[in-house]
């Protein structure tokens, strides 16, 4: 079998890409919507993909692979992977989980991820209500996580929130970092308290942070928050779109607080993560499969953080529905330190009629998915129906 062509279509929002074969076999991958400028990064690399076979994953991800960098540079690389491994499932008519190794689970783990509504507030209010929303929802889930500080509105709408450098707010992944005042620690303090008591004990919590956070501050909130018994807290010290890893700053977070510390959804590579896991500088890594060089590279993170006792909980709030049957093959696969993924869903609601394979009643039933039965990521796009909404520059996209 033999790769004949490389194509990447911004569907929606959604950049989407389809490796063909001489064989008629295709393979379909998807990353985050807030990505649309990947598709020139995607189609740079279809001469080297041209007359490869893509059943041979690792050895056409070999000539690929050095040529991606941190979030966001990382993705077009990965979702060439997540394609390959599509089509490689199809040709051997199993589910990608099974040449990953194969299941240890029959149902995978998720939580709320993109399952949110718009906040009324940042005032610890507005928090309970809207975590008692999302505890609410019918997937039952057994975590919502809940953005805060750095990553929140309140840096901008509590006054003197913090004493650093305010970015504007109409560029994704411009960072605001500084010094947080008393005054804007202690409304933190009050919205995590606001939410517990709606939460209690049924739900878990976990707080998306940052990054943007100076080292003080960050031990200080660790430590204040210890009582509630959090699932994490996310991406203090670096996190969304920083190209950089600082284990040594991480591991003494780490090592000063019981609150469990994460980051990891902007690195890209095992390599990256290598002193991360090794000098325990966390206690939860969390890869976007879409970020990280691939489905194959997330199992070998995971793989190699329970051996350092530090457990996994991958990212993937905006990847999509068919980002979504990557995350459900992999997490199939991972040993018992996986928590949970971020549930992902499309950014808007005609996608549910785009794509085939997910199930007819609800995809999330008490905080679990079911594996997909189809060959490959077990999602595909309705030709028809996708052809309604390609932009005239992708109109060959399934020719």
């Amino acid at each position: 079998m033999k790769i004949t062509d490389l194509k990447c279509a911004v569907i929606g929002r959604h950049p989407v890409i389809r490796i063909t074969t001489d064989e008629g076999i295709y393979g379909l991958g998807e990353v985050e919507y807030t990505k649309p400028y990947i598709k020139p990064w995607v189609l740079h690399f279809r001469e080297a993909l041209i007359g490869e076979d893509p059943t041979d994953v690792e050895r056409v991800m070999l000539k690929i692979r050095q040529r991606g960098s941190f979030k966001p540079y990382g993705a077009a690389v990965s979702v060439i992977e997540h394609a390959l491994w599509d089509i490689a499932g199809k040709a051997a008519n199993v589910p990608a989980y099974k040449l990953l190794g194969g299941k240890v689970r029959d149902k995978v783990r998720v939580y709320n991820g993109s399952i949110r509504q718009k906040r009324s507030g940042d005032r610890p209010e507005d928090y309970a209500a809207d975590v008692k929303w999302m505890m609410e929802q019918p997937q039952n889930f057994f975590m919502v996580k809940q953005g805060i500080g750095f990553h929140s509105n309140m840096k901008r709408t509590v006054p003197d929130f913090h004493y650093g450098v305010t970015q504007p707010p109409d560029y994704h992944g411009a960072m605001d970092q500084g010094v947080i005042s008393e005054h804007g620690f202690n409304h933190m303090l009050d919205c995590v308290e606001a939410m517990k008591e709606v939460l209690g004990d049924k739900v878990s919590l976990a707080l998306d942070c940052g990054p943007g956070w100076m080292l003080p501050d960050a031990i200080r909130f660790a430590k204040a928050v210890e009582k509630h018994q959090l699932m994490w807290l996310e991406d203090m010290l670096t996190g969304d779109y920083v190209p950089w890893v600082n284990s040594q700053a991480y591991r003494e977070l780490t090592h000063s607080t019981s609150t469990p510390i994460h980051t990891g959804e902007q690195i890209y590579l095992r390599n990256n993560f290598k002193e991360l896991i090794e000098t325990q500088s966390v206690r939860v890594v969390g890869p976007d499969p879409a970020d990280v060089g691939g489905i194959a590279e997330l199992k070998w993170i995971a793989e190699f953080a329970q051996m350092h006792s530090i457990l996994m909980a991958p990212h993937g709030t905006a990847n999509g529905l068919l980002g979504l049957g990557a995350l459900i093959n992999v997490c199939a696969t991972l040993p018992a330190n996986f928590i949970a993924f971020e549930y992902p869903s499309a950014s808007d609601e005609w996608w549910s009629d785009l794509v085939e394979g997910l199930p007819d009643g609800p995809i999330v039933t008490d905080s679990m998915v079911d594996l997909l039965p189809r060959p490959g990521l077990g999602l595909d796009l309705n030709v028809e129906a996708t052809k309604r909404y390609l932009r005239e520059e992708d109109a060959d996209f399934f020719d």
